[in-house]
């Protein structure tokens, strides 16, 4: 009753822009009066990906919107795009350190100094977007990479995750495992280690660096994203065979890293208006990411590109090789191993829910 009473006497009181989140803080017990009277918070953010690819760059963009729009200019988060301040590498070194109050950040970069970091990004045959943010939130994966990450002195908020990635761009078509032996490919994380393990040279590379290393012909052949990004880094202009599904990237998730000892100094309000803002920001890039993919891909005849799905055997090779490099990391890294496990019996059961609830993926 307190805090609908407060609710009712701030929209009545003649308080300018009272916003959505504002008063969803007040709904969860906290004195907005007292939010509004907070310190005022200044930080440079940098983003890994461009703030104007949509659904995985633009998240960190509606987060620094809507939080300076509900504080009214309170809270200001200058976003720098990719490289501005530091290589994404030293993005986590960097918060982990205070020289970078906080970041945009896809946490499969930091796998050479945390292993089981990639696990909280993007897992090859592992969850599709809603799952993995109903593991997030809802199972073990807050309380995991928290755990995990605190270590470095860094707090991670969930703030984006968006459906697959295309299996990649070719130059031809992929009809067995023999035509991806040799493949020079730039891919990245588990996928990668799965790639190079059959036999594909695989790299990791910048997003900005592909278009010219396939131009080149340093590369054969690239993944990167969903088609409306890929899109924009114009890899149908070289390579016209586009493969599906993204068997190594069934979704991926972006996090909001933050210096534990600033985040431990902001007040109860404050760290709740990040929480709810990129709650937020991770809801928007899930429909904004799967309401613009059909487009692209209906708009490939007219560029010359061919969408093609790999062979089943194909696939299933590569599961086949993916549990074997699973296990592998899972043996080395104990954090691994339980980020892993943990990922796994989240998805046993949601399964029971996936095949009872909902349609079949053929039937129409």
């Amino acid at each position: 009753m307190e805090n609908k009473n407060q609710i009712t006497k701030l929209l009545t009181s003649g308080m300018k822009s009272i916003t959505p989140l504002v008063i969803g803080a007040a709904f969860l017990g906290i004195c907005v009066p007292q939010a509004v009277a907070e310190e005022k918070i200044r930080w440079k953010v940098q983003s890994t990906f461009n703030t104007g690819w949509p659904a995985l760059g633009d998240p960190i963009a509606y987060l620094s919107k809507t939080l300076d729009e509900s504080t009214d200019g309170r809270i200001k988060l200058k976003v720098y795009e990719p490289g501005k301040i530091v290589p994404p590498l030293e993005i986590t070194p960097s918060i982990s350190t205070g020289d970078l109050p906080a970041a945009y950040n896809y946490l499969a970069y930091d796998q050479g100094r945390i292993p089981s970091a990639v696990l909280f990004s993007a897992v090859p045959f592992g969850m599709e977007p809603w799952e993995y943010a109903a593991w997030w939130f809802e199972g073990e994966g807050a309380t995991l990479a928290q755990d995990i990450y605190h270590k470095q002195n860094v707090h991670p908020l969930l703030c984006s995750t968006i459906g697959p990635e295309t299996a990649g761009w070719y130059r031809k078509p992929i009809k067995s495992l023999d035509d991806l032996k040799g493949l020079k490919i730039r891919f990245s994380g588990l996928g990668g280690m799965v790639l190079n393990k059959i036999g594909a040279s695989a790299t990791l590379m910048a997003g900005g660096e592909i278009f010219a290393a396939l131009e080149k012909g340093t590369l054969d052949a690239t993944e990167y994203s969903m088609p409306a990004i890929d899109e924009v880094l114009g890899f149908y202009k070289i390579a016209k065979y586009n493969l599906f599904p993204g068997w190594h990237q069934p979704s991926t998730s972006t996090h909001l890293l933050i210096n534990l000892d600033l985040w431990n100094q902001l007040s109860s309000s404050d760290r709740a208006l990040f929480e709810m803002g990129c709650t937020a920001a991770t809801m928007r890039a899930i429909t904004r990411g799967e309401a613009l993919q059909g487009a692209q891909i209906k708009s490939f005849p007219e560029k010359g590109v061919t969408a093609a799905k790999l062979p089943d055997d194909v696939l299933q090779e590569l599961k086949r090789v993916a549990a074997e490099v699973m296990a592998e990391e899972s043996a080395k890294d104990a954090d691994f191993k339980r980020v892993w496990e943990s990922q796994q019996a989240f998805h046993a059961e949601y399964q029971i829910w996936k095949e009872w609830g909902y349609f079949p993926r053929d039937f129409k």
